[in-house]
């Protein structure tokens, strides 16, 4: 067929326009979802154990089939639930599908985005921004004329994908789309065929997906097909969102209604053969028999054979996968792998970092909540060990309410007294570089209880104890020009070895508008549209448990994640801390502003915190105010330069401020982008206008999205 820019265009035009309207239209259905996953390993090493599980195999298999059955449910405007009813397959450890692999299946493909966010749609309002199109051919189907029409990206990206879609004159309709793209170790396509009556027009009713998996030496082929039978399909009015009614409107309970109920679940497969809706091709029959012949013979023969190779591989799993294990009627723990490299990460000031994390859970049948969650580390350029414990028991789940308990070791520290010193010294002469700090180890307890009052509003009162331990005591003593030292700040004298706080601790936090959803009598909070405020008060008393010092300190917060769509997100922090008793000694440890040794920043570890701020700087004043700002975008500075824009998920601006004395204002400019191997992100910051230094930041992320 000819090109006619005009005919493209107008035509385009009406898809674009009736897409915005249809990406409302449905506010909720129920279904029955058949999934089908046929997976062929061609090639594969050690290596493979780092992946996601997804891509897991099982020893001796190569070639896998498994099938599900499930009661599938969703509501407006992104809220799914699934409850798997039947499952089969030629292993004998089944599964249902993977969190990873589920997105590919909620798809609406109407949407300005797929896949959560990780796709542009060409159906996008701004689509043309991204992608070229072309009719290839025009006809004539159920009384419709229909085009087929060519979607090509503009530009090397994994945020874009290639293919085709078929639409109908004069309702504009997608009857099908077929895209083709790729990740770093992966190529996929996917044929997303829907619906040809009522409602259904609206929906996908088949998926046929091919993924190929090239990935450090291995090589394997998955094949996704998946069947929908809908039910109880609601459209909202004109395509417009339906407000809830009701006062509590907040509550998507019934958004979430159905439970995956696994003792009720089919896993023979002659009762699975009954409900199969689309029939098995030979080769799949053979997978089957092949299947149910090696387990009979296993059974016969025994299983002595391979015993150590199985226990090896136990080994194995601990060393290089995160693995959970699971205690009948105790719990489950879930571990980091130990052997890992994508648990290290690299920045210009604290050097090379490895973490490692352990997570127990223990669900009660009445949905009270049992979290253990011990995390280690150890920084290499300073040689230091850190360790931490929370725990979490929810007792009462309907409120949130929860007693929490965490211990561990935090930061070396100095005291007030230095502080005081410092504040007297003339910005001309002070230089950290010249002080000789007595630093503490600190050893802390934390003891609270939590409760939300009403929906999105906590209340946290409990009481926080620190013993701090003096690392090597020392004078502290500032040199002045010509090598002489000022006696002035001698204050060896008024420090001990030892100092301990006690301190009752009052938060409050507040998040306007939560979303939420009751799960039996656990209420689980998921988003909302508002910032989160919080306030925390702490006093230190002394004379409990031969606590030294008075204190009091007050930190207010605030923080937000606005969803701009289009893949576009701004994360915001803003907040401010005092001590405003200041009559003994006491340690300017403040829980806002504090140098985290295990440091988590918002959905890439590098953004919300200081990057090159001397960790000195976080305790030198008994007083803070600070904000951080991130800008996140596919395509931002490297949309021309094609051959990096394929490997590059995002690039983000940073910006962040302080003010403190001798620095203000403390200024940090940042350029970062993330991929599905690491985070990385370079900074220059200023101090007082002036330069102060460049560094860079490195993570790494792989499988970890």
């Amino acid at each position: 067929m000819k090109k006619h820019p005009k005919l493209v265009d107008s035509i385009l035009d009406n898809v674009l326009l009736y897409s915005s309207k249809y990406e409302k239209i449905i506010a909720g259905y129920d279904a029955e979802l058949y999934l089908k996953r046929s997976m062929q390993v061609k090639k594969k090493n050690f290596l493979l154990r780092f992946a996601p599980s997804t891509l897991r195999t099982y020893r001796n298999v190569k070639h896998t089939i498994t099938e599900s059955l499930s009661e599938f449910h969703y509501s407006a405007p992104n809220v799914y639930d699934m409850r798997i009813k039947a499952m089969n397959g030629n292993t004998s450890r089944l599964s249902g599908p993977s969190e990873l692999i589920l997105p590919y299946f909620k798809v609406n493909i109407y949407s300005s985005t797929l896949l959560y966010d990780k796709l542009l749609s060409p159906l996008a309002s701004n689509a043309r921004d991204y992608y070229r199109y072309r009719i290839e051919s025009a006809f004539i189907s159920n009384g419709e004329v229909k085009y087929k029409i060519k979607v090509i990206p503009k530009i090397r990206s994994y945020q874009l994908v290639s293919g085709y879609m078929i639409v109908s004159n004069p309702t504009w309709k997608v009857r099908e789309l077929y895209i083709q793209g790729q990740t770093e170790y992966m190529k996929y396509n996917a044929k997303i065929s829907m619906g040809e009556k009522d409602s259904e027009e609206y929906l996908p009713v088949k998926y046929d997906i091919d993924v190929f998996v090239r990935m450090l030496g291995n090589d394997i082929d998955i094949n996704y097909l998946a069947d929908l039978k809908y039910s109880n399909i609601r459209l909202n009015e004109d395509g417009v969102d339906i407000k809830r009614k009701n006062r509590h409107y907040h509550d998507l309970t019934e958004s979430f209604s159905l439970s995956c109920l696994k003792d009720s679940c089919i896993t023979d497969s002659t009762s699975f053969s009954r409900l199969r809706p689309i029939p098995l091709s030979d080769n799949e029959k053979l997978l089957y028999r092949d299947f149910a012949l090696s387990r009979d013979s296993f059974h016969i023969n025994g299983n002595n054979k391979k015993k150590d190779y199985t226990f090896w591989g136990q080994i194995g799993d601990v060393l290089t996968n995160s693995y959970t294990v699971n205690m009948s009627s105790i719990g489950s723990v879930k571990c980091s792998p130990i052997i890992n490299p994508f648990l290290l990460s690299y920045s210009h000031n604290d050097g090379i970092a490895y973490r490692q994390d352990f997570k127990y859970n223990r669900l009660f049948a009445d949905g009270r909540l049992l979290r253990i969650v011990p995390k280690i580390g150890y920084n290499f350029k300073r040689r230091e060990f850190y360790w931490t414990v929370n725990s979490n028991y929810d007792y009462w789940p309907e409120k949130r309410a929860s007693i929490q308990l965490k211990f561990g070791n935090g930061n070396r520290i100095y005291s007030s007294k230095v502080v005081e010193k410092i504040k007297d010294i003339p910005d001309s002469l002070f230089n950290f570089d010249d002080l000789h700090l007595d630093y503490f180890n600190d050893l802390f307890f934390e003891l609270n209880h939590s409760v939300e009052v009403t929906n999105g509003f906590f209340i946290k009162a409990g009481v926080t104890v620190h013993q701090r331990d003096a690392v090597k005591p020392s004078t502290i003593i500032i040199l002045q020009p010509g090598g002489e030292s000022d006696g002035s700040l001698d204050i060896i004298s008024e420090l001990k070895t030892r100092y301990i706080s006690f301190a009752p601790r009052l938060q409050l936090e507040w998040t306007p508008g939560q979303f939420y959803y009751l799960k039996g009598n656990r209420k689980i909070n998921l988003y909302s549209y508002f910032p989160t405020f919080s306030f925390d008060y702490e006093r230190g008393i002394k004379g409990v448990l031969n606590s030294t010092g008075r204190y009091e300190k007050i930190e207010v917060d605030m923080q937000h994640h606005i969803r701009l769509g289009l893949m576009r997100d701004i994360y915001y922090r803003v907040g401010a801390g005092a001590f405003t008793n200041k009559h003994e000694l006491y340690f300017v440890d403040f829980a806002n502003f504090s140098k985290r040794n295990l440091p988590v920043g918002w959905n890439d570890d590098i953004g919300g915190v200081f990057q090159l701020l001397d960790r000195r700087w976080y305790n030198s004043s008994d007083h803070y105010a600070r904000a951080h700002f991130t800008y996140q975008s596919p395509f931002l500075l490297l949309t021309h330069l094609k051959k990096l824009t394929c490997n590059v998920l995002n690039e983000r601006l940073y910006f962040s401020a302080l003010c403190v004395p001798h620095l203000n204002p403390y200024l940090e400019f940042g350029y970062g982008i993330g991929t599905h191997v690491f985070d990385a992100g370079i900074f220059v910051s200023y101090s007082k206008t002036s330069f102060k230094q460049i560094g860079c930041k490195f993570t790494f992320e792989l499988f970890n999205r």
